[in-house]
């Protein structure tokens, strides 16, 4: 009994972000591991439903979507994708980074993906503002009047269905924001732990756990992206 509470003991100095309940890290590592897909499981079914919506719509107004779709300045969503993109490579990075020991790469990583996570934030915010002004928000202001429809000739859109689209795309967007919220709240704490050199190539489990939350956000406006700013577009 002596020598197990002893080997224990030696574990814990050994690994000191060894919770009680894992025997070892590398099962510590893939319960966490295990636990973010689970909930990134339960994400896919929540935006899952959006997105459904969204085809069914799409679908039944579908000049109506396409006209809506053309009053957003699709330019800066261009620059939103780009600005995910490049975050991205950043989290990788900083998952290198901590990896292989580099300290001063992964607080530079880490700095990096909030600020591009900012960026995109305040890109948006000003979208919504563009909307704002426009009186595109759907509600008693909504206006839509005398907008025709891509490629039909002589067609108006419907300012309902026309709200509909805004009604989704606020939705899907908002959301979509409010999760990178999240993401540069868990990025803060992985930020204020790396300054604090608590992660080593042997324990850098939360790095991971977050870089996957965060390519999983970009993952979704990958999606976003097409089916809400390049609806008929083309001439």
């Amino acid at each position: 009994m002596a020598e197990t509470v002893m080997g224990l003991h030696q574990e814990e100095l050994q690994h000191p972000e060894l919770l009680h309940h894992f025997a070892e890290p590398e099962q510590q590592r893939n319960a966490a591991s295990l636990g973010m897909w689970v909930f990134l499981g339960t994400e896919i079914m929540f935006f899952g439903g959006m997105f459904c919506a969204y085809l069914l719509y799409r679908h039944w107004y579908f000049g109506d979507f396409g006209a809506a779709s053309n009053s957003i300045d699709a330019t800066l969503g261009a620059v939103n994708t780009a600005v995910l993109i490049c975050s991205s490579l950043t989290v990788v990075l900083a998952v290198w980074s901590a990896q292989t020991a580099r300290r001063a790469l992964l607080l530079a990583m880490l700095s990096a993906t909030m600020l591009f996570g900012l960026a995109f934030l305040g890109i948006k915010g000003y979208e919504y503002y563009q909307k704002f002004e426009e009186h595109h928000v759907p509600g008693p202001s909504f206006s839509f009047e005398n907008v025709r429809i891509p490629r039909h000739p002589g067609e108006y859109a419907n300012p309902r269905h026309a709200q509909i689209y805004f009604s989704l795309y606020f939705l899907m967007t908002g959301i979509h924001a409010l999760h990178m919220v999240v993401g540069l709240g868990i990025f803060s704490w992985l930020l204020l732990m790396a300054w604090k050199g608590r992660f080593t190539p042997t324990y850098h489990t939360p790095v991971e756990i977050g870089g996957l939350y965060w390519h999983f956000v970009d993952i979704i406006w990958i999606f976003l992206f097409p089916l809400l700013y390049l609806i008929d577009r083309h001439p």
